[in-house]
């Protein structure tokens, strides 16, 4: 399947459109489950619902020309594009504001993701991760993989093509360096 999946994602990127439609139809699940895992961590009154995260991250992937390596290339870069539409959000419903004093960020071992609500706090986040990423790609991958994709460990390390052992230590560096990042002043 995974290969079957990869052929027609080469010919999506290749401007077939009724097969960028079969691979919409055959991705749809995966996309949801990371657009649901995406917006759990967001703030309750949220505008945007996991269905028109999982629309309009679709449209920017295969609106853009892509050679897609790989199923897991693809949802690697889902993963990223809502991350990115998510940011996106915020950035509006936060405009002029700031963090307020002592407000950080927590990391929530059991959903793998930050507790946040807040989107001047979500802004915040994405730049301390963008940061993390100009110093180890790897370890921002595992970040956006896990909370905004949503992602298992091992969901994770076979997106990546990595052991399960290497997630779980990325993780936790990352996790601990972002959580200096983000400790209140």
């Amino acid at each position: 399947m995974s290969s079957d999946i990869t052929v027609r994602l080469k010919e999506a990127a290749n401007g077939n459109r009724a097969v960028a439609g079969e691979v919409f139809d055959l991705m749809h699940a995966e996309l949801r489950k990371l657009a649901v895992s995406a917006m759990r961590m967001e703030r309750k009154n949220h505008t945007l619902q996991p269905t028109a995260l999982v629309n309009e991250a679709y449209m920017r992937l295969v609106g853009n020309p892509v050679s897609w390596e790989s199923r897991a290339h693809f949802l690697n870069t889902a993963a990223r594009v809502m991350r990115r539409i998510l940011i996106d959000y915020s950035r509006k419903a936060g405009a002029g504001k700031r963090i307020a004093p002592g407000e950080k960020a927590e990391f929530n071992e059991e959903t793998a993701g930050i507790e946040v609500g807040d989107p001047v706090l979500l802004l915040a986040i994405d730049e301390a991760l963008n940061r993390l990423e100009a110093m180890d790609e790897r370890q921002a991958r595992v970040v956006e993989l896990r909370y905004f994709g949503g992602l298992s460990v091992e969901e994770t390390a076979k997106v990546m093509g990595i052991s399960e052992k290497t997630v779980k230590r990325e993780w936790s560096m990352a996790r601990a360096w972002l959580e200096g990042q983000l400790r209140p002043v």
